[in-house]
Order: C-alpha cells, then sequence, then structure tokens
C-alpha cells in the first residue's frame, strides 16, 4: 500500500534520507524509530508530499506519488503531523470538515453525507461532544484527536502519522494509539518511544544517518544490542509478564554498574 524505493531527500545541501526503502502492506501498521535527526520525519514528508524527493520512487495504494495529482494523493493518503496550528479560530468541527475535502468540487458546499462522516470520525476519536468549541480551546491530547479525526474523514485507505504523541502524556498518547490500532488501516507511523513502537508497531525500521539500518518485527529489532548501537544507551529488554509485550528499561549512565 506504501512503498519506497532507493529514496533519497536532500534539505538544501544535506542529504536527509538516503536510498533508503521501505514498504507497508495492506492492513499493516508499520513503525519508523531511530534517534533524532536520522530521517524519520523528512521521509514521511516526501510521502505525504512535503518534501520533493531527490531520487528514488514512492508508491501509495499502486500509484506512482509522482503521476498522482495532490487530490488524488490526499485521496489514498491522509496525514496526522507533529504541529497543526490555524490563523484563523476555527470550530471542532470545521477543522474536522476539512478533511472532506479532497473528495468535493471547487466551491461545493458541505451536505447531510459529509457531517454524517464527520459525526462518525469525532464519535471514534471520543470527541463527539467537542464539535461545538473552539479548537484552540483544546488540549494538546484532544487537538491531536480531532486532528485523527479530520484523517479519518477523508477516508483514505491510508494513514500517515508524524510523531502523533509528541508532547502528549501517557495517557493521550495511549488513546491516540489504541485508537489508531483499533482502525485496522495501513498504517506508517514514525514514534520515538521505543516501548509504543513495540506495543504497536506489526513491523518497525530502524533509520540512521538516513538510511535504513534495520527492520523486521518489534522482538527483532528491539534488542539490547541495537539500542546500544544506534542509541548508545545500555538497556534491558524483557517481555512483559502481565501484557505479554516488549518492554524496555534504560539504565542511566550514573546506575552503578555501568
Amino acid at each position: 500500500m506504501i512503498e519506497t524505493d532507493e529514496l533519497c531527500v536532500s534539505i538544501g545541501k544535506k542529504r536527509i534520507v538516503d536510498h533508503s526503502t521501505i514498504h507497508v502492506d495492506e492492513g499493516e501498521f508499520v513503525g519508523l524509530i531511530g534517534p533524532n535527526g536520522s530521517g524519520k520525519s523528512t521521509m514521511l514528508k516526501a510521502i505525504y508530499r512535503t518534501l520533493e524527493p531527490e531520487s528514488g520512487t514512492i508508491t501509495v495504494n499502486g500509484v506512482m506519488l509522482k503521476d498522482s495529482s495532490l487530490r488524488e494523493s490526499a485521496l489514498n493518503l491522509a496525514v496526522v503531523s507533529q504541529h497543526n496550528y490555524y490563523n484563523f479560530d476555527f470550530m471542532v468541527e470545521e477543522v474536522v470538515m476539512m478533511g472532506r475535502t479532497p473528495h468535493k468540487k471547487s466551491m461545493e458546499m458541505d451536505n447531510e453525507e459529509d457531517r454524517r462522516i464527520v459525526g462518525e470520525s469525532l464519535e471514534k476519536v471520543g470527541m463527539s461532544d467537542f464539535k461545538g468549541r473552539k479548537f484552540s480551546s483544546l488540549s494538546g491530547g484532544e487537538q491531536q484527536r480531532i486532528i485523527l479525526a479530520r484523517a479519518l474523514t477523508q477516508m483514505s485507505p491510508c494513514l500517515v502519522l508524524d510523531e502523533p504523541t509528541n508532547h502528549l502524556d501517557v495517557k493521550y498518547q495511549l488513546d491516540v494509539l489504541d485508537i489508531v490500532k483499533g482502525l485496522g488501516s495501513t498504517v506508517l507511523c514514525a514514534l520515538h518511544d521505543l516501548n509504543l513502537a513495540a506495543q504497536y508497531c506489526d513491523r518497525i525500521y530502524i533509520l540512521e544517518g538516513g538510511r535504513v539500518r534495520y527492520e523486521g518485527s518489534p522482538s527483532e529489532v528491539i534488542t539490547e544490542d541495537v539500542i546500544q548501537e544506534i542509541y548508545g544507551v545500555k538497556s534491558s529488554v524483557e517481555v512483559h509478564p502481565k501484557t505479554g509485550l516488549l518492554n524496555v528499561v534504560y539504565y542511566p549512565r550514573h546506575s552503578s554498574g555501568f
């Protein structure tokens, strides 16, 4: 559903993504992890067309991105990015309704079907009671759920999330990822938190220096040796006895024995 082949992306004279190849199959939740500056967000920005690739190809839902109009891309791919600012003080319902734009002709008015889809999307993210609120009045976690609802109204088969849990407290991090996981959609998601990646992702790519260094299931790539190599941090990685999921514990440098 989402595929890059030998993708290269440069900003100015600096290459940020360097011959990276990834794929996300239908219904998969695939994570991108790696240290700051490893190229995660830059790769995603090329996929959702904020940045122009230097070389290589991107395919979404069987269509080469360079051969698609922006409208066609939006019908195939919805995005939840890190930062969502508006110059105007929109109401929540108006923000979510923006996701219907790719389905409309120029100057076409919102209709009953649009309002139904907006209502269903707000319900999925648990924000039905907030549609009459101003977007700017919401907390960071509430705003992120509204942006997720906006993405859902696009009704696109693929969903890209660019570090959607940044700056959110633990409850909202879990809320957002629980909602996304429950959709059963095709998802490509950049994450900082290795525990969240281990708990929610079906497969993971680890980037370093713009290149894919590791690829596999969480248990295959989130290991003590890989964390030491990529992040320069000592850790223990174990299966949690209650959840059955991987649990990463980091050792601070001042810890005894290290």
